[in-house]
């Protein structure tokens, strides 16, 4: 049996964490089928068990840190 994986799309202000309804950073594709989502928070708090059950982590975390750019850079 083969398991074909489409590309997921980005999270969005939409998508709300399963557990806790903050915004998810982290989709978790389960092998046996359907997926959940999570905040940052209660992804690394799961991380473990998730990991045994998941076919595929989509890991945003990193938009936390990430540092927007300013016009006055966007235009050198």
């Amino acid at each position: 049996m083969t398991t074909v994986l489409t590309p997921a799309s980005p999270l969005t202000a939409a998508d709300r964490c399963d557990r806790c309804g903050a915004q998810a950073y982290l989709r978790v594709v389960l092998a046996s089928g359907g997926e959940l989502l999570f905040c940052a928070h209660h992804g690394r708090k799961f991380e473990p068990e998730l990991k045994k059950i998941a076919a595929d982590i989509q890991d945003e975390t990193d938009r936390l840190t990430t540092v927007p750019a300013t016009s006055a850079e966007e235009e050198r």
